[in-house]
């Protein structure tokens, strides 16, 4: 997959070396000359050039990219790449860094933006889900909200403790994506019991985390098959 980076600074280098290391094409674009520090990220095509100008994208050929990340400390900047992006390059995927909360209403699909990614947001979320079990905590919200990621901790006395994932009845809209207990990753199939302790992360569609909420703590005894 190629990449196209707007912005070179720390966050910027940081997902160059992440992607690259997975085996990625990467090209950072950073428009501030005392930021382009190829020795820093050798592996990656650097631009030095202005990504918010329509001509700097076309010379870097950014419509050959899968994704492009606006990832600048400039949310207004941010939000110009993205625009062009899908716009005037139609790139498939466009992820965009919100620096400022307040302006996340503003990184939607009318922007060009396909995921939102708030680092304050996400960090509030991470300081939740530590402190907070029993309680669903929203971790990342995917295709403009109409989907998020969330999690939820079963109580170590939780009643499902022991029953399978199938008898899990959640809503048509959510499913069970994945089972962090201890170090280990679970892959969760229909047999497979639950434990207290156990995280669940689900997909879940616009409106539905309460009820994934409700089936946790108040499960029926009746059960449904989740899988």
């Amino acid at each position: 997959m190629r990449v196209t980076i707007a912005g070179a600074g720390a966050v910027g280098r940081s997902i160059a070396a992440e992607l690259i290391e997975n085996s990625h094409e990467v090209m950072l674009i950073e428009r501030d000359l005392a930021e382009v520090e190829p020795e820093s990220v050798p592996a990656a095509e650097w631009v030095h050039a202005d990504a918010c100008e329509v001509a700097s994208l076309e010379d870097a050929q950014v419509q050959d990219c899968d994704v492009v990340i606006a990832a600048t400390g400039d949310d207004k900047v941010n939000l110009v790449v993205s625009l062009l992006a899908k716009t005037e390059f139609a790139v498939r995927r466009v992820v965009a860094r919100v620096n400022d909360p307040r302006n996340e209403w503003l990184f939607t699909e009318s922007w060009g933006v396909d995921v939102a990614v708030s680092t304050p947001r996400m960090l509030a979320a991470m300081v939740e889900e530590a402190v907070s079990v029993g309680d669903l905590v929203r971790l990342l919200t995917l295709r403009q909200g109409k989907a998020n990621l969330v999690e939820v901790t079963l109580p170590p006395d939780t009643p499902l403790a022991g029953r399978p994932v199938r008898e899990v009845p959640l809503p048509a809209d959510a499913a069970l994506v994945a089972i962090l207990r201890g170090g280990r990753v679970i892959v969760p199939q229909s047999d497979d019991p639950l434990e207290g302790g156990d995280e669940m992360l689900f997909v879940a569609g616009e409106g539905v985390e309460r009820e994934i909420h409700t089936v946790l703590t108040t499960h029926d005894e009746g059960g449904q098959e989740l899988i």
